[in-house]
Formats: structure tokens, sequence, C-alpha cells
């Protein structure tokens, strides 16, 4: 019997403080950071050989129960019994929890840790509070490293559930000025929306990161190396955050086999698991514009269309082309694409919060912004320095309509914009594609624009659709007799 390991299932009923079902990688991480932080931890797999391994290799760093059935998974739980879901999303995590529901009893919790799209997280918890039990949708970022050392944590589900699984999850959560990087989000699916969004954010930042590199590529001609130290060195200001600090590390890797760095020999075509394309969909079933995550996750779509992509290439006509950055100038344009980087990442996180709000209106989860910016912090992949920026912004305003309207980045933009539009003008004339800093750009102005083109629009839908209008001048809604004698009716 190795060390930490309870081998005799009749004699360790009722002792795990809380169990872990899927031991992928995501899964086994997790229980062991449980583990380490001094927690008994029931451990399953459909699949016994992964429970044999995880215990074999990794029984030293705490007390694991591990399970050959359900059953025997179920019964090492103390109560209330507390089952953590790391499976597949889709239908692997509804097999799962039938299993799981069928063998607790009531008032026992289940908490689902993977990326599940948050109506099916909302219909599930109404489903096992039909049947007396608890369920908890459980937003956890932070990769597989984050689910070793201490990842960003976004419980949904009933305030109720969180008492009994609260000090566990944030035992072993981030943790940032002694603050854990975990909090109760709202009821049902709060905590995987908010999950999703942080990753819309996550494709957003990811892809505005990608479209400064090209431009320092191949706008300002630095090589691999160059880049990656000016990653490093904008690391240390600003834009201090998780994404730029690996992407400096991304960019120094020299491939082993050819000497080339290595993202020269990586296939340029982006993956998506679904969450990206979830807050688009969201968003636009809100009525939230969230037009730099759209274009992040269209990107990657774009970057994937092959076929495409093989007969377009050098065929399309790109129109007459500016030279590239002259290299006098090429110290005042690198400064430039970093302000457009800044702008561009807080646009994202602007919009998102944008999209969460929105959400917790619509669903009444009565989601604080103060807790999301304090918990992502830490853990999580977006984690930045500005994050901190963020917390005060809501706590100053917790009413906050528009982020960018809050005093600290109001100055900052005023400082960022001119940058921004020479770097997308400037993109343009290269023929360099940077879909999010220009959509960026674009959302930029038609929030401060006075008058939109929308009039216009709704002047159209009126013509074709009878669909009225409101004036400006007075209450009321109107339509104009386009095919009559033109005159205007209240509708």
């Amino acid at each position: 019997m190795l060390p930490g390991i309870l081998t005799d299932m009749t004699s360790s009923a009722g002792m795990a403080h809380i169990g872990v079902v899927g031991l992928a990688v995501m899964g086994s991480n997790i229980a062991r950071n449980f583990a380490r932080n001094g927690h008994t931890v029931a451990v399953y797999n459909r699949s016994y050989d992964k429970t044999e391994r995880l215990v074999a290799d990794h029984g030293n760093e705490g007390t694991f129960v591990p399970a050959a059935t359900i059953e025997e998974f179920v019964a090492s739980l103390q109560r209330p019994r507390r089952a953590l879901i790391m499976v597949q999303a889709g239908a692997a995590t509804d097999a799962v929890i039938e299993q799981l529901a069928d063998a607790m009893e009531e008032g026992d919790i289940i908490i689902d840790g993977g990326n599940a799209l948050y109506t099916d997280t909302m219909r599930r918890e109404a489903a096992m509070r039909a049947r007396g039990l608890h369920f908890v949708g459980a937003g956890i970022s932070g990769g597989e490293e984050g689910a070793l050392h201490g990842p960003s944590i976004m419980p949904g589900g009933p305030a109720e559930s969180y008492e009994h699984i609260g000090p566990l999850l944030e035992s072993v959560a981030a943790v940032v000025d002694n603050t854990p990087c975990c909090t109760h989000i709202g009821p049902n699916g709060a905590g995987h929306f908010v999950k999703m969004v942080h990753n819309g954010i996550e494709y957003a930042d990811m892809q505005v990161i990608g479209e400064a590199y090209h431009l320092l590529r191949y706008a300002a001609g630095l090589d691999c190396a160059e880049i990656a130290e000016t990653f490093r060195k904008w690391n240390t200001g600003d834009l201090n955050s998780y994404l730029v600090e690996i992407t400096a590390e991304v960019l120094a890797q020299v491939d082993a086999a050819t000497g080339k760095p290595l993202v020269d020999v990586i296939v340029d075509q982006a993956g998506q698991k679904g969450t990206g394309r979830w807050t688009v969909k969201a968003a636009l079933d809100l009525g939230i514009p969230v037009t730099g995550i759209g274009e992040a996750v269209f990107a990657r779509a774009l970057s994937s269309s092959v076929a495409q992509r093989e007969q377009t290439a050098g065929t399309l006509p790109s129109g007459k082309l500016a030279s590239p950055i002259d290299p006098a100038d090429r110290e005042t344009f690198v400064e430039a694409v970093r302000r457009a980087l800044y702008a561009s990442k807080l646009v994202a996180y602007s919009q998102g919060f944008d999209e969460i709000r929105a959400g917790s209106d619509e669903y009444d989860w009565n989601i604080d912004p103060r807790d999301l910016a304090t918990i992502w912090r830490g853990g999580c992949i977006i984690r930045a320095d500005f994050l901190n920026r963020i917390t005060e912004a809501y706590t100053a305003n917790p009413d906050l309509r528009c982020l960018l309207l809050d005093p600290y980045f109001l100055n900052e933009m005023e400082g960022l914009v001119d940058a921004w539009r020479h770097i997308v003008v400037t993109a343009t004339e290269l023929g360099l594609p940077v879909p999010v800093f220009a959509s960026s750009l674009s959302y930029y102005d038609a929030l401060r624009a006075e008058r939109l083109p929308a009039a216009l629009i709704q002047g159209q839908r009126d013509y074709f659709g009878a669909h009225t209008y409101r004036r400006v001048d007075r209450e009321g809604s109107f339509h104009t007799l386009w095919s009559g004698d033109r005159s205007e009716v209240e509708a």
C-alpha cells in the first residue's frame, strides 16, 4: 500500500472531503491540488487504470481514496457528499451526473468543473434540484498548471452549496493579496456563464497579441528574438499579464530540429473548443456588441479555412501597398503598437463585462463585477495587473455602464488613441490584417459618436417593412407612407 492511499473501501467509507470524477490532466491535477492542501480526496475514472496511475505516481502528495465504481466512490465521501466532475462537456457530463445522482442522497452536491454551456448548467441544476440534490456549475481557469498550483474558480449554483464547498475550493485556488481567487458568482448557470465570457476575452486578448506580433515582424522587420525581448519589456509595465509573459517565451523558443524560431514551424491554423463561439452567440442573443471577441473567433475560423486560403493567397489583388517601416522610425512604431495593444485589450475586457452585466440582468443572477475582477487577478489565463484598476473602477461606481468611462481608463485612453489610429491606418496601408485592432477602434469610435448611421437604417426598415421609427423631437412611433403621398403618420 502506497503512502497516503486508502485501498480498503470498507474502512474508507465517509472519509473523503471531496471526490473528483475524471482523471485526465485537469482532473488529476486538481485532485492532487486538493490532496496537497490536506484534503482526503476520493478519485474515480471510468478506466480504472488512470485511477491506479494517479495514486501510484502521486500518492505521496496526500491522501487519496481510489474507487473502482461510482457506488464505491460515493460511499467514500463525507456528508454532504461533494463530487467534482472533470469530464468532457456534453453527453459525457450528463451521463456522469445521472450515475452520481442515482447513488447520492438528498442534500449531496454535484460540481461540474468543465467548460459546460451555461444553458446546459441551468437545465442540469433544475433537474438535480427536483431530485433534492445541489448542482454547481464551476468555471475553472488556469489550464493544467493552474489546476495543480492554484486556478481561478467561478462557482455558481445555490448559495447554500457554497457554504459546504466554498472553503474547499478557496483552499486550492490561486491567492492574490491574501484573497483567494474564488467566490460564489450567482445562481444556476452564473458560474459557467462568467467562465464562458472569460474565455471569450481570452480569445480577443490572444488574437490582439498575435496582431501586435505580426506588425512587429512584418511591418517593423524585427526578428523573433527581438520581438520576444520587446514583449518581456512590455510585461514590466501596463501590459503586465500572463498572456504577454508567455508570448515572450513562445517567441524566444528555437526549434531543435530546424534551428528556426518555433513559431515559424507551427502550422498557422488556430483551434478552438467552443467557448469563444458561445460567448459571441450569447452576446447576439443579449444584444451586446462584443466586436473584439467576435473578430477573434472569426480570425481563428479563417486561419483554419485551409482550402480557401490556399486558393486566395497570392491571388487576390492587394492594390498599392506602402513600404515597411523605416528602421529610423522603428522605435516610435513599436511604442505605437504597444499603445494600440493596450487600448484593444481594454476594449475586450470592457465588452466582456458588458456581456456579463447583460446576462446577469437577463437571468437575475446579481453578479458583482468587482468579484470577477478580483478573482481573475490570479490563476486564470487572462490575469493582468490592470484587473486591480478594474476592481477599483467598479468599487468606486458599481453601476458603471461602460468600463472605459471610469476616470482612470478615460485618462489612459487619452494617451492611447492617437497611436491606436496610426497603427490601424498603417496596417491597412501595408495590407496586414488587424481585425481586433480595427474592430475595437471602430467600436470605440461608435461609442463616442453623437450620431450613428442607425437613423438611416431605421428609415430603410420603415420603407421596406413599415417597421416604424422614433423622432428626436417628439414622443411616439411614426411611419412614412412611402408608396403613397409620403406623408408621416403616427404608428
